[in-house]
């Protein structure tokens, strides 16, 4: 049996080879430019269409015709358009939005811009979104919606979801910055909600830059996101409510994306379907050739279900260390990293209702904290998810040979587990990141006193 260059001290060579900088032969490399996106991109510097918005119609139309939906708005950033999508179905003042624990802070923070409060719902240990066993007990009388986020590509429950949103009369925003593509049942996740949010920046699966896109079939939420962030195109509105409002955006914000990302995006919804049909057939590849093995699963859909995984955005396994011993995913992730697999972290987003904004912090000097919805404590997934999950490749390109290399080094580290065990007392529960991101940003020392931030010195004071 092969040994771990992991228990030796030997790191092997990395796995990772290739030119970074090419335009598709590397396993990793992401996006994908060609030269159309680059022509186009120097089109709109030299007619000096940065700021117009021509292209970006175009790329909206494009979008929502992929969408099957009657409306979409680019904006500047998926944190914008999450922001809009909550204004958009009248989140405000006093309301509470229910938040799955584990997702990226802007899946809610903006509520917070709005006078709005966060309500954290654990997560499902399986699919890692929301959790509709979690969501009825922390409904209120404040509550006005429910934010569901397709983590890491994995559809939510939808069917469930919808029908809790159905019965208390809530509202249901769709966060689909890491699931573009992902489908429910056979049908696009981020349809099924009164609006949704995508991110578009340049990690994502559909990148074209630092964008967001707003899509919904309500006209009302549609006319109330131009109303809010989108003033040179309040000619679109005729609601009487809100034309009487026009003239300045009543968010106070602009939106608008700038169009060299959308003539990128306009290129990508052109190879985009091939490309994630590329990921998906290699990623299953992944998972397939690693099934029964012990301590791991592929976290996607089960076969048959008709749901997919969409571009795969920043892919993870779900680990089981009952079933190698007790070896924590630290360990773990070690030795592969140990065996040139470089792509394997521990962990996922640090819990957001561990960190003090959502319980302590006095954002705006108002004498109390912002999100006056106050820590709960009860999240028994959400709190030991670290242990629970791992990063894995991303594979852009469907190359056999290649995987096969990756997945001969988990079924190595795997075989090997019992060398591993000697001095392993990794323990992630308080860990994870704020974004996901490789590095591992702690979460912040969790006093309970409230912190404001003063208007003119802008340093954090304490009382």
């Amino acid at each position: 049996m092969n040994k771990l260059a992991f228990s030796r001290g030997e790191k092997l060579p990395s796995l990772d080879s290739g030119n970074m900088f090419n335009t598709g032969s590397n396993m990793f490399f992401w996006p994908i430019i060609n030269q159309a996106m680059e022509n186009g991109v120097i089109k709109v510097l030299r007619e000096v269409k940065m700021s117009g918005i021509d292209l970006t119609k175009e790329f909206e139309s494009g979008f929502a015709k992929w969408y099957d939906v009657k409306y979409a708005i680019g904006h500047s950033s998926g944190t914008a358009s999450l922001q809009n999508a909550m204004y958009a179905v009248g989140l405000g003042v006093g309301d509470e939005m229910i938040c799955p624990n584990i997702t990226y802070w802007a899946s809610c923070v903006q509520a917070l811009t709005l006078g709005a409060s966060v309500v954290f719902a654990d997560i499902d240990p399986v699919t890692l979104c929301i959790n509709p066993d979690d969501i009825e007990h922390r409904i209120t009388s404040r509550t006005k919606a429910i934010m569901v986020v397709h983590y890491l590509g994995h559809p939510a429950d939808m069917d469930r979801i919808m029908a809790i949103a159905k019965k208390h009369n809530l509202k249901v925003i769709e966060d689909v910055s890491h699931a573009h593509g992902s489908l429910y049942k056979s049908k696009l996740v981020g349809t099924f909600g009164d609006v949704a949010g995508l991110s578009l920046m340049s990690a994502k699966s559909f990148a074209i830059g630092e964008a967001g896109i707003f899509i919904t079939n309500d006209r009302e939420c549609y006319e109330r996101a131009i109303l809010f962030a989108h003033y040179e195109r309040q000619g679109e509105l005729t609601i009487p409510e809100l034309k009487a409002e026009a003239g300045i955006p009543i968010g106070g914000y602009k939106y608008r994306m700038h169009q060299m990302s959308s003539v990128v995006g306009i290129e990508m919804l052109k190879c985009f379907p091939a490309q994630m049909e590329e990921v998906d057939k290699a990623m299953n590849y992944f998972w397939d050739r690693l099934e029964g093995s012990k301590g791991i699963r592929a976290h996607r859909p089960a076969k048959n279900s008709n749901c997919t995984m969409g571009g795969w955005y920043c892919p993870h396994g779900i680990y089981h260390p009952e079933e190698l011993e007790g070896l924590s995913v630290k360990r773990f992730c070690e030795a592969l990293q140990a065996e040139g697999v470089v792509i394997c972290n521990p962990g996922c987003n640090a819990a957001l209702a561990d960190h003090r904004l959502f319980y302590a912090t006095d954002v705006y000097g108002s004498g109390k904290a912002t999100n006056f919805s106050g820590k709960s404590e009860n999240f028994p997934v959400a709190d030991n998810i670290q242990e629970h999950t791992f990063y894995i490749p991303w594979f852009k390109k469907f190359r056999p040979n290649e995987i096969d290399r990756y997945v001969e080094k988990f079924k190595l580290v795997i075989d090997n587990y019992k060398e591993l065990l000697a001095g392993d007392e990794a323990k992630l529960k308080n860990s994870g990141n704020w974004a996901l991101s490789p590095k591992n940003h702690k979460p912040l020392p969790q006093s309970r006193e409230m912190t404001r931030f003063p208007a003119k010195s802008g340093q954090l004071a304490t009382r």
